[in-house]
């Protein structure tokens, strides 16, 4: 089987694509990335080092995409993941979002290719979501339990990268519709891991180890600027193993979406978090008090697993204290990655 993997030197991808070199043997795997993000150089030569060719192609150039060679399998893993970059920058979140997979659609039905979607939690409403917590400026610790299902509201704004990602999950739909061709749709929430290079709206469980290890300041940002904010992470390891899976059990389910992460017992507010970063490197950081929230931030987000859990007996195996450990002893063994985060 010949896979493509689209974002192929960004975090996921880079992982996902050495994990099923590695697990997949009669396999052949290839990576699309225009290379534009900082630290994608050092994935593409962690991926030419497991042999796997990258394809130096943008997203969106749709003559570059169809003289690539066929594939039986595409897991697109491209996009712009930063939801502040909708305001700042939306031509490009759409060309990369939407455009970007409307074009990698069009190439799976041409060459007769199956597709595993990596979607994402913020398809989800922003005001529903924000009325899980009654109160939005949250003082206390949040104590709620609910776990959000893909069958949680997407009909009203979730931000416009939100939009891109559901509007894509309705191409797929659209697209393979009456045909014999195969998708899966991975909603996933926060995932974290070592080869991550965080920011602060996006990947942030890297950046607040780094920032305590680097002993540099941090923000607690928006509802009150109390880092009561719950999120539920999962350890890329997790990612590839489901996704390996699922490739696997291509034949017999298919077409279906699905909610993935880390779930309660992975769940941490940013509080919980900076006592867990103090524990693991020793060191206290000083916090900026930042009030205002974004109008497209949430207070709380954490998965229901039921659904991949029933289809594929598949359960998130590494704890928020391995994610912290394998992201420190990352960022400290290897020279160029503390230079990025210094």
């Amino acid at each position: 089987m010949k896979i493509l993997i689209t974002g192929g030197c960004g975090f996921v991808g880079s992982n996902l694509a050495i994990y099923l070199k590695k697990n997949l043997k009669k396999s052949k795997i290839f990576s699309l990335d225009s290379l534009l993000r900082k630290g994608s150089e050092l994935n593409k030569n962690r991926l030419l080092k497991n042999g796997i060719k990258n394809y130096t192609i943008k997203i969106e150039d749709i003559k570059k995409i169809n003289r690539l060679p066929k594939f039986d399998l595409i897991i697109d893993c491209c996009a712009e993941p930063a939801i502040e970059a909708s305001r700042k920058d939306p031509d490009s979140v759409f060309k990369t979002n939407l455009v970007g997979t409307f074009n990698i659609l069009k190439k799976c039905i041409n060459d007769k290719s199956n597709i595993v979607f990596l979607s994402s939690s913020r398809v989800y409403s922003i005001e529903k979501l924000r009325k899980i917590i009654k109160k939005i400026n949250i003082l206390k610790p949040i104590k709620t339990r609910k776990k959000i299902s893909d069958e949680f509201e997407t009909s009203s704004p979730s931000s416009l990268y939100g939009f891109t990602k559901l509007a894509s999950e309705k191409l797929i739909h659209e697209m393979f519709y009456k045909t014999k061709l195969k998708f899966i749709i991975n909603r996933f929430g926060v995932i974290a891991g070592p080869w991550q290079f965080g920011k602060q709206d996006q990947g942030f469980v890297p950046l607040w180890v780094a920032k305590h290890i680097f002993k540099q300041k941090l923000s607690y940002i928006g509802f009150g600027g109390n880092g009561h904010q719950i999120r539920d992470v999962l350890h890329i390891d997790d990612v590839c193993e489901v996704i390996l899976i699922q490739i696997k059990k291509f034949g017999k389910i298919y077409n279906q979406t699905f909610n993935i992460g880390g779930g309660v017992k992975n769940s941490i507010s940013l509080k919980q978090l900076t006592e867990k970063c103090i524990n693991l490197t020793g060191n206290r950081i000083k916090f900026k008090k930042i009030s205002k929230t974004s109008i497209f931030d949430i207070p709380y987000y954490v998965t229901n697993n039921t659904k991949v859990k029933k289809f594929y007996k598949w359960e998130p195996k590494k704890d928020i204290n391995i994610i912290l450990e394998d992201i420190y002893t990352w960022i400290k063994k290897d020279k160029y990655v503390r230079n990025y985060f210094k």
